[in-house]
Order: C-alpha cells, then structure tokens, then sequence
C-alpha cells in the first residue's frame, strides 16, 4: 500500500481517517542529497522559483499510528522543516516527539540536524541517537556535538552491523556498506514493520564493492518489499567539465543496467532517493525520469507513506 499524500513539497500531510489507519507506517521526508534542491549559490536553479521543484535531504520515519511513537532516519539539515511535516501528520505534544533517530554515517546531510536539539534551540532532553562505534565516538569528541552529549540533549544508543533494534514496534538492523569513511562507518538499514520490510541505502560506492564484501544488493532487494537505493547522479557527464567516473555512487544509469534481468516484481521494489541538485531524475517530468519509470523502476516521493503492519 503506497500514499502519495501530497505532490507539492511545501504543502502539509493529511493523515488518513482513523478507520484507515495502517499500524506501522514508513515515510518519505527527503529524498534530495546532502545541500537539498536547489543547493546552495546555484541561482539558476529553477526551485528558488518553483516551491514545488524543492527537496530536503534525504529522510525516512516510522510511524506507529497506534503508540504515536516516531522514529527518524538521518538527521538532516532540513529537519526543522521535516518534523514539522511529521507533526501534521502524527502530532506529538512533547518536543521533538521521537523515540529514536538513526544515522547512517558522518556526512553532512546525514546528521548535521542534530544541531537543533541543543540548547540554542529546543534544548531537548535526552533524545535516542542511534550510531555505531566511530559514528557515536565522533560525536562524543567533536564539537559542537559532544556540548549535546554533555547537556543530555541527546542519548547516544550503540548500533552494532547484523544487530536488530526493537522500537517503536518495528526492527531495525544496520548493515555495512562501503562508501568514504573519513570520520565514521557507514551503514545502511533494514526495517521490519511486521507483514513489509524496506532497506534504506542512501550512500554506497558501488553495488560490486559491496560483492567483494560478500553481500549482493540483488539478494537485499529480494528479502525485502520496497529498497530505497542511492540514486545519487543519473549518468557520468551530468555536472560539466568533470569526468565523474570515479564518483562514489553508483549511476542510475549503471544501477539499471545492473537491474535490467531482474523480474518485475523486484524492480518494482526499487525506489531511487537521494537525489543530487544535478540529478535530472529530480525533475517530475524529464526524460530522464520517464526512462527509470518506463524501465520498470521507481522514484521515492516526498510525503509518500508506505503500509509495513495492518
């Protein structure tokens, strides 16, 4: 069961009426790359003018309708903007509201909103932050993230690769992949709702890295119903004058390729995210979008809610 709740990316959820109501709900409240669309001194972008064309950082959250329990993936710098959306549409009283948030690694875009629970902002207390090792040594000794470990903002919650995390009435298991580790690991995540289960892989260097490492995406893609996937860039060319095939994110192009043989059903769990500003994927009506679809694939949407339990 899939929502889109809203086409614009600037317009608040409604949530379904309560004899709709799924369980567990998985929802998409990002899906651009670390800087979101448009991106920082690209004046030429056509989002600073179109409100619709607008994208945070990619996000995700599970939402328990019956608890009213919310967990978030990545703390992203638009997370202001994305917990708002997520009060419209599971209002908490209490601030933030979250049983849990769940980083995947140290880049930008990916934990940098943990700014906002500090004490220039809602000064929130003792907020579980899930991490692994290096993930939460770095934020123990580094500031300006250490002052909220310090003050008990927030609560830092050790991951472990291959290790469940019971909340909120799904599971959440990290896994490792290989992508730049310059202050922390990197992990992707798999979530249990009860009758669906997602993965969530925002950042990876590349699909066959992560043979040699002895897992195949093939084989996640098929334990699962829906695959979140890095879609970082469609194809090499994409940002001028720069030879990007040395990027560390696989093509959507080469993801396709990669995809081609497999059954409909598994391409249909596909949905790209992570979008960078250059990605034309990002644009709802390029060809480039059409392409992924006609392929059979598809594109995570903003405020798009997916059923995990009924």
């Amino acid at each position: 069961m899939i929502t889109t709740l809203t086409a614009l990316a600037l317009v608040a959820s409604v949530p379904p009426p309560l004899d709709q109501i799924c369980p567990i709900e998985l929802m998409v409240l990002g899906t651009s790359q670390d800087g979101g669309s448009p991106q920082l001194s690209n004046r030429h972008d056509p989002a600073w003018s179109n409100a619709a064309l607008r994208r945070y950082a990619t996000s995700l959250a599970i939402i328990n309708r019956e608890t009213g329990e919310r967990v978030l993936f990545e703390a992203t710098p638009d997370l202001r903007e994305q917990l708002y959306r997520l009060d419209n549409f599971e209002p908490r009283e209490d601030r933030p509201g979250l049983e849990g948030i769940f980083l995947t690694h140290a880049h930008m875009g990916h934990y940098t909103g943990l700014m906002f629970l500090g004490h220039e902002s809602i000064g929130a207390d003792g907020v579980p932050v899930y991490a692994m090792e290096r993930m939460g040594d770095y934020l123990r000794s580094n500031g300006p993230w250490d002052q909220l470990v310090r003050y008990g903002n927030i609560e830092l919650r050790g991951l472990v690769d291959g290790q469940p995390v019971y909340i909120a009435g799904a599971t959440v298991t990290p896994f490792l992949v290989p992508h730049r580790q310059e202050y922390s690991e990197v992990v992707g995540f798999r979530i249990d709702g009860g009758e669906k289960s997602a993965i969530f892989i925002p950042d990876i260097d590349s699909w066959e890295e992560w043979d040699e490492m002895g897992t195949r995406i093939e084989d996640m893609i098929a334990s699962v119903d829906y695959a979140f996937l890095d879609a970082t860039f469609f194809a090499n060319g994409e940002i001028p004058g720069r030879d990007m095939s040395g990027f560390p994110h696989p093509f959507i192009t080469h993801s396709m390729e990669r995809f081609a043989d497999l059954p409909d059903e598994e391409k249909a769990k596909i949905r790209f995210i992570h979008l960078n500003h250059t990605n034309p994927v990002r644009y709802p009506d390029s060809p480039e979008r059409e392409q992924v679809l006609d392929a059979g694939f598809g594109v995570a949407l903003f405020h798009e809610v997916y059923c995990l339990s009924r």
